[in-house]
């Protein structure tokens, strides 16, 4: 089908919930998505931080061959090869013990959320004083199913699902003391995004994530950080929260985990897991055989290839040229991040805008955040040329951006200012 013939059908069919580019891209390889044209575009989002690999990867290609041509899914009900397997590799490369899969990010924040209410009942029934409350920040973003969106903040994320789920509350981000005001043994988790994704690329400060630990750890609350954005690598360490050197009770892994394929997880302490049992939380897709084979694959490929070591050293090139690009031009406010989940923070939500779709013009995809704040996270497998191509891009964009507000500038000075009349 042609790419006008798609627009029609799911404008038809579809619900109406994404504004989608007008591109209808056909074919990947490394870097590069490829469209019906053959035209190539080079991937700095990388399916808002999935395709980990990039495209075309022989490591999940030849994954998903061996294991489509023996199970596919079994149900949870049986045993497969899979999911110790993985739940290993994952365990060793947290500091966590525990693994439950499921199929995305939002699904591992609602069974974390599960685990959080239902270790406080178990407290309890042993004679604990602890309540059932959540503590999340301001800009988060968990999700949009309804547990997770009610501990994402913005309004409009939230307002339209109303009434959402009760007992959470929000403190101001990177705020001690109001992170310390807020808390009391009536909370069962603080909720903590190491580095918030859609709130901006902010990375929580060393002494609020601190200061978390330390008042979880007071009471018996759980410390849960939402690492599916900035998990599995994306930072240059396996999670994000080993940057700060904080352990946390749990953690939610979702997006690169299985290279493009559905599956997500969330880990634990041992001590957290003695709140499950069977049947009290399950799910009928998550974990199957395919998708923890073909996490598996990535995990080995990103080790074997140390891309972790590539997305430091690149991911540190790439900060240090947007921030060249900030020295230029006075419409970048802030450059923020780590490893290859980096930001760009603009002047004003329309250049910011102009910007993305001037990118998309030069065959280069990014997006835009939290309104101001153009947002990269692209392959692993990321270059320096690959960096060189997209700064170079962005500061001819500024130029000509820059250039456009200065001949405003000049006529509306030479006319006199605006008249009435």
């Amino acid at each position: 089908m042609k790419l006008e013939a798609i627009q029609a059908a799911e404008a038809k069919l579809l619900l109406p919930t994404y504004e989608r580019n007008p591109i209808l891209f056909v074919d990947g390889s490394g870097m590069y998505l490829i469209d019906d044209n053959g035209q190539r575009y080079l991937d700095l989002l990388s399916g808002i931080g999935v395709n980990a690999l990039g495209y075309g990867h022989p490591a999940v290609t030849n994954a998903i061959e061996r294991q489509s041509r023996k199970l596919v899914h079994i149900s949870n009900l049986y045993f497969h090869e899979g999911q110790a397997e993985l739940a290993l590799r994952l365990t060793e490369r947290t500091g966590l013990d525990r693994a439950f899969f499921c199929n995305s990010g939002t699904e591992a924040w609602e069974a974390a959320m599960k685990l959080a209410r239902a270790y406080s009942t178990l407290q309890r029934s042993e004679g604990k004083a602890i309540g059932t409350r959540f503590l999340a920040l301001e800009n988060s973003f968990h999700g949009r199913t309804m547990g997770a969106v009610s501990t994402t903040h913005k309004e409009k994320y939230r307002e339209p699902f109303q009434p959402l789920v009760p007992g959470v509350d929000f403190v101001r981000f990177n705020d001690v003391d109001h992170l310390r005001a807020s808390f009391s043994n009536e909370v069962c988790a603080i909720l903590i995004e190491p580095i918030q994704g859609e709130g901006g690329i902010r990375p929580v400060s060393q002494e609020f994530f601190a200061a978390a630990r330390e008042l979880t750890q007071s009471t018996g609350a759980l410390l849960i950080a939402d690492e599916i954005q900035s998990g599995l690598g994306r930072t240059g360490k396996w999670c994000a929260y080993q940057q700060f050197g904080i352990q946390p009770d749990v953690t939610t892994l979702a997006k690169p985990l299985a290279g493009g394929l559905p599956l997500g997880a969330m880990l634990c302490s041992e001590e957290a897991s003695h709140a499950i049992h069977p049947g009290l939380h399950g799910t009928t897709f998550g974990g199957g055989p395919l998708a923890c084979a073909v996490a598996i694959a990535v995990i080995d490929a990103i080790e074997q290839e140390d891309l972790l070591g590539n997305i430091a050293k690149t991911g540190a090139y790439f900060k240090r040229r947007l921030h060249d690009l900030a020295a230029k031009h006075e419409s970048v406010i802030d450059v923020r991040g780590m490893g290859l989940m980096l930001a760009m923070d603009m002047n004003s939500a329309d250049l910011a805008k102009r910007v993305v779709a001037k990118m998309l013009e030069r065959h280069i995809l990014i997006n835009r955040t939290s309104e101001t704040v153009l947002r990269f996270l692209p392959p692993y497998i990321m270059g320096r040329d690959h960096v060189d191509q997209a700064v170079s891009a962005l500061h001819d964009i500024l130029t000509e951006e820059g250039a456009g507000v200065s001949s405003l500038a000049a006529a509306h000075q030479n006319t006199g200012g605006p008249r009435n009349g």
